[in-house]
């Protein structure tokens, strides 16, 4: 029962962070669009009839569902190419620039020293390495719970296991990126 303007107000505002836990998932800031964008046409072509407040979990089920979907592709893809290969000699390149990806200057544009800014930018750098790091469901726990605010039995149904899994891959996340931050002197 999500009016359009409903519908649009929601998928605007949740857009960036969708696109940004997706290419922590994929490492591919094309393939993550894609799939962020099929993720929203299915929320509204199947589930725009939904009440408002269903709509955060709905979508990010729906988001899962379709970066599960990129990665079993990946792998026929990539059976094929590694089979082609031997023929047509095909090298992948797969230089990331997580950096690149960032759009968080937008925010502070003006204020900041140019000193400040690739400092914080170098840190923002690290700690995005580190999430990505993690280990998947790790990292899509901790992603749901802190970037996306989703409360324990929020993210438990997103992710499609216990209440107490969630914790557990939420902790063991924080200790590890907590660890991580602390070696490289982000964190004391």
């Amino acid at each position: 029962m999500a009016s359009e303007q409903e519908l649009s107000l929601f998928l605007k505002g949740i857009e960036k962070r969708a696109f940004k836990r997706t290419v922590y998932a994929v490492r591919d800031e094309d393939a993550a669009l894609d799939i962020v964008q099929d993720a929203m046409i299915r929320l509204a072509e199947r589930y725009g009839d939904r009440p408002p407040e269903e709509l955060p979990l709905v979508f990010q089920r729906i988001l899962s569902n379709a970066t599960m979907d990129w990665f079993r592709r990946q792998k026929v893809r990539n059976a094929v190419v590694s089979n082609l290969s031997d023929i047509e000699g095909s090298s992948e390149d797969a230089d990331f620039d997580l950096l690149e990806s960032l759009e968080t200057l937008e925010s502070t544009e003006g204020t900041e020293s140019a000193a400040d800014a690739v400092s914080r930018a170098q840190t923002l750098r690290v700690i995005e390495e580190e999430i990505s790091a993690l280990p998947p469901r790790q990292r899509e726990a901790f992603l749901l719970r802190y970037w996306e605010e989703f409360d324990v039995s929020e993210t438990a149904q997103a992710m499609g296991c216990s209440e107490g899994s969630v914790k557990t891959h939420c902790s063991r996340a924080v200790h590890a990126l907590a660890k991580a931050l602390k070696s490289k002197g982000i964190f004391s």
